[in-house]
């Protein structure tokens, strides 16, 4: 019997290829079965955010992604590659998301139908409903907020107290909150005014009730409303400021907070070259609003809030701030320097932001408390990731815990600089001393068997 040692060599070359064919197409099988990937950037930004991953699975049906792109775009090259690959990161979630690409001239009548502005811009449409993202704006904030908008199943109604010169959530002024209600439309939310001094009660649909700091004192009667729609188990945001309640006193004390008199100071804020009555947001305790928020957020003007013992609510602190700051009733004018007078101010850190909870006739009731109206105003919205930590906030108060946006994810590794002499030590390795070391490898192999 011949040994595998004396077989024909050229049937053992046939063997071991087989084999090794073989070992190939099982690698193969095993990889489009049960494919594995690793994202190892620095931000991990070839792989989708937690919350983007909630919003996916809270959407129960099929999404179709339509881009009216050209082959190619004279600024931006081979666009369809790139959003193939990120419309990927979603599918490789969700596999019924269906991508599709249209050339705008071969197809004029759906251009027209769809309203397409410009060349790149993007369809999603789920629910029989659709929204629309345009280029550049194509990323992974864009895309989840355009799904979370989607993933209403009803429109949600955001009502803002009105009648006593409070900010407005539709007003243009640097004072209303205009930016914020239209980032709340662009979710799916409707944004209405509600005068409770005409209104016989706050709505029973409204998801989320509005208060913001009034210019003249409330009617009784009128906050007799706003009670009835706390014990009933509303939902609230209450912005607050510096300044007298003006008839809101009852509500404060029903919910149990405690506001203390004066302006926060934060020296921090002011090393910031920010004015010494802002306050900075970058300490926010574990909650459902605050989760993988890790942004700066600016509070000009900004009360602390405290809380009283209560059996009956959940209370949780949102932003911690000022912590080597105090709150001060005479804060400095003109951006003058804040001293600190241990024998009238109070020292930090204090809480700006705080969330209540409790059960009502076995449904959820949820309250938001924040102590600077000016921190979603139009002046200052765009300052750090207010309007973010504000829509947040909208989201759990609207019980969509799943649908909180995400901040953009900073790019760390999306650059590398090196030095002339790195790039040099790059160059010679690769194309002088990797070569060489090859060429002598193999010399001395073949000089090894020749001998």
């Amino acid at each position: 019997m011949m040994t595998p040692s004396r077989l024909n060599p050229h049937l053992r070359n046939l063997a071991y290829s087989m084999l090794l064919l073989g070992a190939a197409v099982a690698c193969y099988q095993l990889a489009a079965y049960r494919p594995l990937q690793a994202d190892v950037t620095q931000t991990a930004r070839n792989s989708l955010d937690a919350a983007s991953m909630d919003v996916l699975r809270e959407l129960q049906g099929p999404v179709r992604v339509t881009v009216f792109s050209t082959e190619q775009d004279a600024n931006r090259g081979d666009i369809r590659k790139a959003i193939r690959e990120f419309v990927a990161l979603y599918q490789r979630h969700k596999p019924d998301i269906t991508l599709d690409f249209l050339d705008p001239a071969k197809h004029p009548d759906e251009v027209r139908r769809a309203e397409i502005q410009s060349n790149g811009e993007m369809v999603v449409e789920y629910g029989g409903r659709s929204e629309h993202l345009t280029m550049p704006n194509i990323n992974e904030q864009a895309l989840t907020s355009a799904l979370i908008s989607l993933a209403h199943a009803r429109e949600q109604l955001v009502m803002y107290v009105s009648g006593h010169g409070e900010r407005r959530l539709d007003g243009q002024a640097n004072y209303d909150l205009g930016e914020f209600g239209k980032r709340l439309e662009r979710l799916g939310f409707r944004i209405n005014s509600l005068n409770l001094a005409v209104a016989q009660d706050v709505p029973a649909n409204v998801s989320v009730l509005v208060i913001t700091q009034p210019q003249i004192d409330w009617l009784p009667g009128e906050v007799d409303k706003v009670m009835r729609f706390a014990d009933h188990g509303g939902n609230i945001l209450w912005l607050l400021d510096p300044e007298p309640l003006h008839g809101l006193e009852p509500l404060a004390a029903r919910l149990g907070l405690v506001l203390t008199p004066g302006t926060v100071i934060d020296p921090d804020a002011e090393q910031m070259r920010a004015p010494p009555t802002w306050t900075l947001g970058a300490n926010y305790p574990p909650h459902a609003i605050t989760r993988n928020f890790n942004l700066i957020t600016a509070f000009p003007f900004a009360r602390a809030l405290g809380r009283e013992d209560s059996k009956s609510w959940q209370y949780s602190t949102l932003v911690d701030a000022a912590p080597h700051g105090w709150v001060s009733e005479h804060p400095p004018k003109d951006n003058a320097a804040a001293r600190f007078d241990k024998t009238r101010d109070v020292p930090g850190p204090v809480a700006i932001a705080m969330s209540l909870q409790r059960d009502v006739a076995g449904h959820p009731q949820r309250i938001v408390a924040v102590g600077s109206g000016s921190f979603l105003a139009n002046t200052y919205a765009g300052n750090g990731s207010n309007l973010d930590l504000g829509v947040n906030m909208v989201n759990w108060l609207s019980n969509q815990d799943k649908l909180i946006t995400i901040p953009p994810r900073a790019a760390k590794d999306a650059s590398v600089n090196l030095s002339r002499t790195q790039t040099t030590a790059i160059v010679v390795g690769l194309f002088v001393a990797l070569p060489v070391l090859l060429a002598m490898t193999g010399g001395a192999v073949w000089w090894r068997r020749r001998r």
